[in-house]
């Protein structure tokens, strides 16, 4: 069964860091791009950040640039995103989902142009 595990969640400080990891089996992550998208309570799932099969092209939102980045290790079937300097405003909770727009590196996908998606792990930023 293909499917996607997400990891590293938690609670932190503002200011505080975390770096969630997004484990895929049951197939083979080379192939994929992978977007992480999170969604805070009452809201809409939005995308955060997205990368390329081969980790060349990377997008984010405006919201995280500069403070979150994404990145890959095809060996480990895993992709990461490393989050610093966390504000409340990021508090929601985070997946990470099958890329299929092949456009990572022009925009972030929609949430119909993605496969898999994980379960999710749960951001909380607070002090």
């Amino acid at each position: 069964q293909s499917q996607l595990v997400e990891s590293g969640g938690g609670l932190v400080q503002p200011g505080g860091s975390l770096r969630l990891s997004c484990v895929a089996s049951g197939f083979t992550l080379d192939y994929y791009a992978i977007g992480w998208f999170r969604q805070a309570p009452g809201k809409e799932r939005e995308g955060v950040s997205c990368i390329s099969s081969g980790g060349g092209s990377t997008n984010y939102a405006e919201s995280v640039k500069g403070r979150f980045t994404i990145s890959r290790d095809n060996a480990k079937n895993t992709v990461y995103l490393q989050m610093n300097d966390l504000k409340p405003e990021d508090t929601a909770a985070y997946f990470c989902a099958v890329d299929l727009s092949q456009r990572c590196s022009v925009k972030l996908p929609t949430t119909r142009e993605t496969g898999i998606w994980g379960q999710g792990t749960q951001v909380s930023v607070s002090s």
